[in-house]
């Protein structure tokens, strides 16, 4: 057994040292650019590699320590796009134990992920979580604002919380659905392709966008953007997903094609909210790229359309 392989067992291994050559190969590519044209972009650039490098070393570490540390990480990130999420949203000084419950609501979430607990997985946070909110919000007396408060907080839990415990989800049922990748391998699928389409789509649309897709919520959406970043996830998921998923080549197609598409709502679904509140990027903690909900904005759709979608079509 090779060092890889006792570090992350096949098939997840292989692909982890793919992703980062592609890595390398981008740092010397973003490195020659800069030296040879030195100027405000080759500098963003390089910028958003670096951030790439730490946001990837950061997920393959948490992948291949253990389910645990897998889960705590995820359950992290959700509570970090919560967090930016209510930041960026006008709330009532009234509201303040509603939020603290709110919260308290992702580490249980993240709970019943962890356990393979799917009946209540799928309930707590769209059923009991909305109904327990509203009775709270009722319970404080104050009527003015209600409507667009407990709208406000249900979304953000639907949203940054629900969708992406989805990924956790995926991450422990997967041990028992995948017996080639495991959890790991479906997690990876997933978040590789997720955000590989997201740099196809820009990608597409920068060498051959013409018309706009979406101008009143991204203007920097084409339709050439979206059909070549649908074309390309797709072939490439085709390619990895019988390694990593256990799926054959044609639903490892059908696969990658509704995960660009899901990518691409989330992407834009997110983006009409900040347009809404009249900011660019939801936070600054991550250099050249926004904030975290800036970062998973896809993946809040991307993730519950592939959990149910290899559940119905693989899973007994």
């Amino acid at each position: 057994m090779s060092w890889l392989e006792r570090i992350a067992p096949a098939p997840v291994g292989p692909a982890l040292a793919v992703i980062f050559a592609v890595l390398i190969a981008a740092s010397v590519l973003v490195a020659i650019i800069a030296r040879r044209r030195p100027c405000a972009s080759s500098d963003e650039l390089a910028l958003r590699v670096r951030s790439w490098w730490f946001m990837i070393s950061i997920f393959a570490l948490a992948i291949v320590l253990s389910p645990v540390v897998s889960t705590v990480f995820l359950g992290f990130v959700s509570f970090l796009a919560f967090k930016e999420f209510i930041s960026l949203i006008p709330t009532r000084r009234v509201d303040r134990v509603v939020l603290f419950f709110a919260y308290l609501s992702i580490p249980a979430q993240f709970t019943f992920a962890h356990l393979d607990w799917y009946g209540m997985f799928v309930v707590f946070i769209p059923v009991w979580g909305v109904l327990f909110l509203a009775m709270l919000m009722v319970l404080r007396g104050q009527t003015d604002g209600f409507l667009r408060a407990i709208g406000t907080y249900s979304w953000g839990l639907l949203i940054t919380v629900f969708a992406l415990s989805h990924t956790a989800m995926l991450l422990a049922g997967g041990q028992a659905w995948n017996p080639g990748g495991g959890g790991a391998g479906l997690l990876l699928f997933l978040v590789g392709l997720t955000q590989f389409n997201d740099v196809a789509q820009f990608t597409w649309g920068k060498l051959l966008g013409r018309r706009k897709i979406i101008p009143a919520v991204s203007p920097g959406k084409t339709v050439e953007g979206f059909l070549g970043g649908v074309a390309t996830t797709a072939l490439v998921a085709a390619l990895v997903g019988p390694y990593l998923t256990g799926m054959d080549w044609p639903w490892s197609l059908v696969a990658g094609a509704m995960i660009a598409v899901a990518g691409f709502v989330g992407d834009v679904t997110i983006s009409a909210l900040k347009r809404d509140l009249g900011v660019k990027d939801s936070g600054g903690l991550i250099p050249g790229h926004g904030g975290i909900l800036d970062r998973v904005d896809s993946l809040t759709y991307t993730a519950p359309v592939f959990l149910h979608f290899y559940r119905f079509f693989f899973v007994g």
